[in-house]
């Protein structure tokens, strides 16, 4: 959910650029229910006068994800090469929004001016079209923010890195002073491979497969979807692509004329009809999503196609953290069926996106910055990659989520704190982290439900007997009996007892009547459930 922000002026009156605006995904554990996880903007809403522009480096979902969310709360303008202009105004039009509040830059030496800042977008490879890092320009100095990037000569789809372009980048003026940079593989102590190495052991693979072959990698990276298919295609396989996500990309990709030379494909109806040994399924859902065709073609059948033994699945991508389990449950899924999977574990079908330690090493020499913020990745990340520019004697800081650090000088030096929450999207609503509906929700998912209902007449005096309904709890605890019937003779004795002082006030009802509910609970089957009580009041004519 990544959105930073860059300032420059007088203390606390800063003119201000916001860069991406992501989300993360949320898990049944932690955020049950939630659809979507971003920044909460609260301090860029407090301060929307002095915004300039917001300027997104690339199309992944952790960029630009929450842009149709959070732009209304902003309403700046945002700057985009074209390919990630094109799916940010996809987004913005599916949540009823112009998509032409997104202007189109072309890369440098095209500079946007927006306030004390110039800004020029510069080509880097990585595993979406069209990754760019930005050189900032300021009355201060000049920061290089990388996004997430790798250094590959020959991406098959997009710009190659281009070390003469970075190199007069790091001699113009008086050089970079601060060094934003992707610290994602900081961990991994082999030079980067190439997408284009790809090729050959993908065509291989594919080839000497008997049975239906289906792969799956993130949809959004556009050429090893070429790769694949053009692998397909060369084993003598119809190839059909099945996801919305990625016909979405791979359309969105030919229109901004990014993707160049994609095999033809077929629609899934024609693919019901090639033989097995035939056809090639490039499909969505690497990461385990559950409504993904991974998973549904785990399941069983999906659009008319279903996996059988003798197939083969190939899961040309890496498992993110915290998606392990989906993935292991499609993996055991689909073993039971008797189809062979085939996974990354030593390399030969996919290549990360990011740079890694010497790759990261090698950038720091070619820029030579004055100082190096790490960004992009959990802690132990950001940690690691500060080490590194300290032993080369370049100063380094690690800036958790809401440190506002001061740049001018040095070396950096926190400035202040600025409160950095989450933000849930939830159904189509956008709700604080902190509002207690998510903790309301899991509390209930833990503990289960029960619900009373009373009636108290004109004269205050109980209207029938209490009835109870239970929701996430056993129908029968340690006694045997039915736990909402021994939950109502409790709710009976207390309301044969109750004094009219209890019984006028809701407040003292309300918190009698739970603490049976609960006690009661905790006697049969050990939970302190949430409760909820309904008290009507009869009012006399």
């Amino acid at each position: 959910m990544n959105a930073y922000v860059f300032g420059y002026g007088p203390a606390g009156k800063e003119r201000l650029i916001v860069i991406d605006l992501g989300v993360t995904f949320p898990d049944m554990d932690g955020t049950p229910g939630v659809d979507l996880i971003m920044a909460d903007l609260a301090w860029l809403e407090q301060n929307a006068d002095r915004i300039e522009a917001i300027f997104i480096t690339h199309a992944h979902e952790d960029h630009i994800g929450a842009l149709s969310h959070l732009w209304p709360k902003l309403r700046k303008k945002v700057y985009a090469r074209k390919f990630t202009a094109r799916i940010g105004a996809l987004k913005l039009e599916e949540a009823g929004l112009p998509g032409d509040i997104i202007t189109v830059v072309e890369p440098r030496p095209k500079v946007v001016e927006a306030g004390p800042f110039k800004v020029q977008f510069v080509p880097l490879s990585h595993s979406i079209p069209e990754s760019s890092a930005l050189v900032i320009d300021t009355p201060a100095g000049r920061i290089v923010h990388s996004g997430d990037f790798k250094l590959d000569g020959n991406p098959v789809v997009g710009e190659p890195f281009d070390p003469v372009l970075w190199h007069e980048i790091a001699r113009e003026g008086d050089g970079v002073k601060i060094l934003t940079c992707d610290s994602t593989n900081v961990f991994s102590p082999h030079p980067g491979r190439s997408e284009a190495t790809l090729a050959e052991p993908l065509s291989k693979f594919i080839a000497e497969q008997k049975g239906m072959v289906v792969a799956t990698t993130f949809a959004s990276n556009v050429a090893r979807l070429k790769t694949l298919a053009e692998a397909g295609r060369a084993a003598g396989r119809s190839v059909c692509l099945l996801g919305r996500a990625m016909k979405k990309m791979v359309t969105a990709a030919e229109e901004t004329g990014v993707l160049l030379g994609m095999p033809g494909t077929i629609p899934v109806e024609a693919a019901v009809e090639v033989p097995r040994e035939n056809l090639l399924l490039i499909v969505t859902g690497s990461q385990g999503e559950r409504r993904a065709a991974t998973a549904q073609l785990s399941r069983g059948r999906y659009l008319g196609l279903e996996m059988k033994a003798g197939d083969t699945f190939l899961f040309s991508s890496r498992v993110i953290p915290g998606n392990e389990r989906g993935v292991i449950r499609i993996i055991n899924n689909l073993s039971e069926m008797g189809v062979d999977v085939v996974d990354d574990h030593d390399g030969l079908y996919h290549v990360s996106g990011h740079a890694n330690r010497p790759d990261l090493e090698a950038v720091h020499d070619l820029l030579r910055p004055k100082m190096l913020i790490p960004m992009h990745g959990e802690h132990r990340h950001l940690r690691e990659h500060a080490k590194i520019g300290i032993a080369k004697g370049i100063p380094s800081a690690v800036a958790v989520n809401g440190t506002m650090l001061d740049l001018t000088g040095d070396v950096p030096q926190v400035a202040e704190y600025v409160e950095a929450g989450r933000t849930y999207l939830d159904g189509s609503v956008l709700i604080g982290a902190l509002d207690g509906v998510v903790r309301d929700r899991m509390r209930m998912a833990l503990n289960g439900l029960v619900l009373i209902t009373v009636i108290i007449d004109e004269e205050d005096e109980p209207l029938g007997d209490a009835w109870v309904e239970l929701m996430g709890l056993p129908e029968t605890g340690r006694s045997n009996a039915s736990l909402a019937a021994r939950i109502e003779d409790e709710l009976a004795e207390f309301l044969d007892r109750v004094t009219g002082k209890i019984i006028a006030s809701d407040d003292r009802m309300d918190e009698a009547l739970r603490r049976i509910a609960r006690q009661v609970t905790m006697e049969e089957v050990g939970k302190k459930p949430e409760v909820v009580i309904v008290l009507s009041r009869l009012m006399a004519e």
